[in-house]
């Protein structure tokens, strides 16, 4: 009996141990559930929706582009995309239904899509740890539906938005374009991509197995379109500048050209074109050299263009009157080791003569005949050497030289356009604050409800009398190829040799013109800018002025702006009364 006792109690010992062990890993278990249900609930929660619940971008309609008369000049249309989860097609078990592996999945993709088969295979085998690919993006829904009809697992589509530009080449420049993923890349896309790219939303559901979903969850957060933006641009006067800045530049073998149009009264830009151009809508064979707005961006020598300012200047000094004479005899004049030269010699002429004959030599002694910084000091006030502040990416200040001690030479070339540079913008600027009676407005891209403030820059009187002198330069001098039936039309030709990196290239011109319509009652300026033309012509009376005559007569119809010369061409009569100096230097 004691002995069989004795047999009994090394079997209970080693059943309570086990049983001891059991109690313990049951205590551990149940004290790790309580910890993760009640304690730790938020994380295993989280955790479950990471896999069970998916957030979905609801993509923002970016905002219209328009012209003044609210005409689309960019919108957006929906489109699909494609994308794959190359993991879950490379970990799927064999299809039951249809007997498939992965890559037959991704032969019959290809096929439909139609692309080669080892093209798609290595691309999912690049990706085969991935569960985000796009396939194809910004397709039309019809193909969308013809690739999701295959049903090839982990493929689904998603809505997207690509932009399309009704203007075409047009407007590409000050337009712009976006990238493949609505962001702004160029032009005003790129400046207003804030209030143009808008807010996505988001809306949450619960998700299946197969990833497909079940039900939302949550209240869906509704995408905030972007901001619509209307530009001062009027296409019918856009597609008339560019049809005949176009023509001019084929006909002309020129390498490169810009034109603007402003509204005198309201500094609004009506027109901006540029050669060459691109489409915006296809860009697979786009040159880069196309993208810039050659209008705001590209720099140049104005030449004869700014000898208006330079008579501003004189009659505003006191010193002189419409009628005060300058000898330009002998049709040359030395300065220091340079000469001078007119294209004849014009002997006693008066300012009117001077602007019609383009006197280099006359422009020149008036510059010597005036305080040093006179001839600046009005340059500066119209914009020269500042940035017009339009809000375009790339925009250029041109150069405004000064100095402390200016030399014959150098006052000599600034009285005719040389030494200085500007933008084809920056000079309309300056001609359209002489055709609203030297109030200079500020230039804007945008369309205005009311004329913006401005500042009396060049005395009325003074404006008037050179705008009225302009009307000479295309009467008679070399501007008459910018007549326009039935209109007076004053402006100024230019015609300057191209610098280039080792100087002047003799052999290269630009070709100006700036002009005003009609010129009793400034209404619009225009100004050309027509870079090396190659053809027998090169002045800018034969090549830039034939332009403004033919888009200034569209325009002038089109925006119902009566003839102010319905008898015939008349001679222009210059007041030769003395205008006082009104405006303090340096402003």
């Amino acid at each position: 009996m004691s002995i069989e006792n004795g047999n009994h109690r090394p079997d209970k010992w080693r059943f309570r141990f086990v049983y001891g062990i059991a109690f313990i890993l049951f205590a551990v278990v149940a004290g790790r559930l309580f910890y993760l249900t009640v304690i730790d609930k938020d994380f295993l929660q989280n955790q479950g929706e990471m896999r069970a619940v998916r957030t979905e971008t609801i993509p923002a309609t970016r905002g219209m582009i328009l012209d003044r008369r609210g005409e689309p000049l960019a919108v957006s249309a929906p489109t699909w995309t494609l994308v794959a989860n190359p993991k879950k097609l490379w970990n799927m078990d064999q299809n039951p239904q249809k007997g498939e592996t992965p890559e037959q999945e991704i032969n019959r993709l290809a096929d439909v899509m139609g692309v080669g088969h080892s093209w798609l295979t290595n691309r999912f085998e690049a990706n085969k740890t991935r569960s985000f690919m796009y396939l194809k993006r910004q397709i039309s829904p019809h193909e969308a539906d013809e690739i999701m009809a295959a049903h090839v697992i982990g493929v689904t589509k998603r809505k997207e938005y690509k932009r399309f530009y009704p203007a075409g080449e047009m407007a590409a420049q000050v337009v712009g374009f976006t990238s493949i993923d609505d962001k702004g890349q160029e032009g005003l896309e790129l400046e207003y991509n804030s209030e143009l790219k808008g807010s996505p939303g988001k809306r949450s559901y619960i998700k299946d197995l197969s990833g497909n979903a079940i039900r939302p969850i949550g209240q869906e957060v509704p995408a905030r379109p972007g901001e619509n933006i209307q530009l001062s641009i009027d296409m019918r006067l856009q597609y008339l500048a560019y049809r005949e800045l176009k023509a001019a530049v084929t006909e002309n073998r020129a390498t490169s050209a810009s034109a603007v149009i402003l509204n005198v009264k309201t500094g609004e830009i009506l027109a901006m074109v540029n050669q060459p151009s691109y489409n915006p809508n296809d860009r697979s064979t786009l040159d880069y050299d196309e993208l810039r707005n050659r209008a705001v961006i590209d720099l140049f020598e104005p030449g004869s263009t700014m000898k208006p300012f330079t008579v501003s200047a004189a009659l505003m000094s006191g010193q002189y009157n419409t009628e005060s004479i300058i000898n330009t005899s002998p049709g040359y004049l030395r300065v220091g080791r340079f000469t001078i030269r007119d294209d004849g010699n014009y002997g006693k002429i008066n300012l009117e003569k001077l602007l019609e004959k383009s006197s280099n030599v006359g422009a020149s002694k008036i510059a010597f005949s005036l305080p040093p910084d006179s001839i600046w000091n009005v340059d500066h006030s119209l914009g020269f050497g500042s940035p017009v502040g339009i809000g375009f990416p790339g925009e250029v200040s041109g150069i405004l030289p000064t100095h402390a001690r200016w030399r014959p030479a150098e006052l000599a070339t600034l009285s005719y356009g040389y030494g200085l540079s500007v933008s084809t913008l920056q000079l309309a600027q300056a001609y359209m604050t002489l055709a609203n009676g030297g109030y200079r407005v500020p230039v804007t891209i945008f369309k205005q409800d009311a004329p913006p403030k401005g500042k009396q820059v060049i005395p009325r009187k003074v404006a008037k009398s050179v705008v009225k002198m302009l009307e000479g330069v295309v009467l008679h001098g070399s501007g008459k190829r910018a007549q326009v039936p039935g209109y007076q039309i004053a402006g100024k030709t230019g015609t300057v040799h191209v610098v280039g990196n080792d100087g002047y290239q003799y052999d290269e011109y630009n070709s100006i013109f700036a002009g005003i319509a009609p010129a009793s009652d400034p209404r619009l300026v225009m100004v050309v800018m027509i870079h090396n033309p190659k053809g027998r012509n090169y002045y800018g009376g034969e090549v830039a002025a034939p332009v403004f005559s033919r888009v200034m007569r569209g325009a002038l119809r089109t925006l119902n702006i009566p003839p102010d010369m319905p008898d015939g061409l008349r001679e222009v009569k210059l007041d030769s009364k003395k205008i006082p100096f009104r405006v303090a230097q340096g402003n």
